[in-house]
């Protein structure tokens, strides 16, 4: 059978090989004994039952990334060897690529076509971006007043706690792991209770990589037990956080007293902009994937999409045709488009979104219910006469609900598309690169596409302004939050 026809076969449930808690090298069930379902958002069935590590779990593995740090093999190794070691993981992810992407899409819900797509691939890319890295962090000499030798040295921060979210697991998990392993730091990770299979499995995929045990540790679990427990323990040095800007604000207080190293990449409510004299095909194919990708559960999404005035008919129903032609169902097939939101709490509170839009004088253009009588699967939806006081407008669904404004010119965009707590993320569609570039350095955003959306590069720093984040992931830049800088300074007399 030629390939082409295999890819277009519905896809197998992958074998769930780890369940457990990951510390220091060895699978081991919850201290408490406790697990917890994971689900198939598509079906609603439970895939396993999984360890529920609390605080017991943590303070084991935090032991077993201390010691690994503090005088284990790790710590003693050359940067070029972990370097080594890290494309030796990106090889065996690569390897098992088709088993990971099937995992993601069942514990996710995602279409496979996209797990196979983009998921994975962008995992293997980031290990293999950071495993460059690994003996490239370098420090300064530096001319200082004086008969001294002074020179700075980047050394890796400690024992690292990361907390990552379910709407790209696997992802997430490469992007906290690569810039950690690359510095030299030692992980402790608690995976979102909705999507623990995908970072076990890459677990045991580092540990058969040769990376040394207890250097990666992964815990499953809740955030008032597991997560709670680990950004409060005394010796974890910092907290990579991803998700909601209002648990990072819980981080933050309960970090106090630890004073641990923080970084944040939270929530948005991005804005999108679509002027008159832009490639319409081009920018209404942009923004409907900009928004509908992976059910709208990206924190990128662009939920705000502005149309100049005399655009706007035409983009709206352009939308509402792609909506109409767009392939929801089982996310195991090949020709899926739109798969599941990823749990119920998730879904209604898409669906009550969908109410408030209504309510407050929006009209539903398509979409706007249930899809089918199983799984969590809202219809692509979409709401035109939007203005900038709706909560569908203001507030951050994290669904398939896209909000279409109007606009008259650039200086009253930039006004409104600045009128949010958040700044993850935006974009400009325009043949005028000058036009767009003004509006571009006005928006305040750590992202800002132009005549593309969600445009991804492990290479390139993402983060956000306000209280979309605190620090930068990716890039050169994503080093910084897992180093310290040193001053050693010499007596040459």
């Amino acid at each position: 059978m030629a390939t082409a026809e295999i890819m277009q076969e519905k896809v197998a449930h992958p074998e769930i090989r780890q369940t457990q808690c990951f510390i220091g090298g060895k699978w081991l069930p919850a201290a408490s004994g406790k697990t917890f379902e994971t689900i198939h958002p598509a079906t609603e069935e439970v895939i396993a039952q999984v360890a529920e590590g609390d605080k017991a779990d943590i303070d084991l593995a935090v032991d077993a990334a201390r010691a690994q740090f503090d005088g284990g093999e790790w710590s003693q190794m050359d940067a070029r060897d972990r370097g080594r070691l890290m494309y030796k993981l990106a090889d065996l992810l690569e390897e098992n690529a088709e088993e990971l992407a099937a995992l993601e899409t069942l514990d996710n819900g995602k279409p496979i076509r996209d797990s196979r797509a983009a998921d994975i691939p962008l995992v293997i890319d980031c290990i293999r971006y950071y495993a460059g890295w690994a003996d490239k962090i370098e420090g300064k000499t530096i001319p200082i007043r004086g008969n001294h030798f002074c020179y700075t040295r980047s050394e890796p921060i400690g024992v690292v706690g990361q907390i990552i979210p379910w709407n790209f697991p696997a992802l997430m998990c490469a992007w906290k792991w690569g810039p950690a392993l690359a510095a030299g730091c030692t992980i402790v990770m608690k995976p979102a209770e909705q999507t623990p299979l995908t970072c076990l499995r890459m677990a045991r995929l580092a540990q058969k990589a040769g990376i040394p045990d207890g250097v990666i540790n992964v815990v499953p679990g809740f955030g008032p037990t597991a997560g709670a427990a680990l950004v409060e323990h005394p010796r974890v040095d910092k907290i990579a956080f991803t998700g909601e800007d209002k648990t990072a604000k819980i981080i933050q207080r309960a970090a106090t007293d630890t004073m641990k190293r923080l970084t944040f990449e939270l929530g948005g409510k991005s804005p999108n902009v679509i002027f008159a004299d832009a490639d319409l095909e081009a920018a209404v194919a942009g923004s409907h994937f900009g928004l509908y990708f992976n059910q709208g559960q990206c924190c990128t999404a662009g939920s705000r999409l502005y149309v100049q005035a005399s655009a706007y008919d035409e983009v709206v129903d352009r939308l509402a045709e792609r909506n109409q032609a767009r392939q929801v169902g089982d996310p195991f097939d090949p020709a899926t488009e739109h798969g599941p939101q990823v749990d119920q709490a998730q879904f209604d509170k898409i669906l009550k979104y969908v109410e408030y839009g209504k309510e407050d004088g929006a009209k539903c253009i398509s979409g706007g219910e249930r899809h089918g009588d199983q799984g969590y699967f809202v219809q692509p939806t979409l709401f035109a006469n939007v203005t900038d006081d709706m909560r569908i407008a203001r507030e951050e669904i994290f669904g398939p609900v896209l909000s279409v404004l109007k606009f008259d010119d650039v200086d009253e965009i930039a006004r409104r598309a600045n009128d949010t707590n958040f700044g993850l993320a935006a974009a400009v569609w325009s043949r005028d690169i000058s036009k767009a570039h003004l509006l571009a350095s006005k928006i305040r955003a750590g992202t800002v596409w132009v005549n593309c959306y969600n445009v991804f590069d492990t290479a390139a720093p993402f983060g956000g302004f306000k209280q979309s984040g605190i620090g930068r992931e990716l890039g050169e830049a994503g080093l910084a939050a897992y180093t310290e800088n040193k001053t050693v300074t010499v007596s040459l007399d």
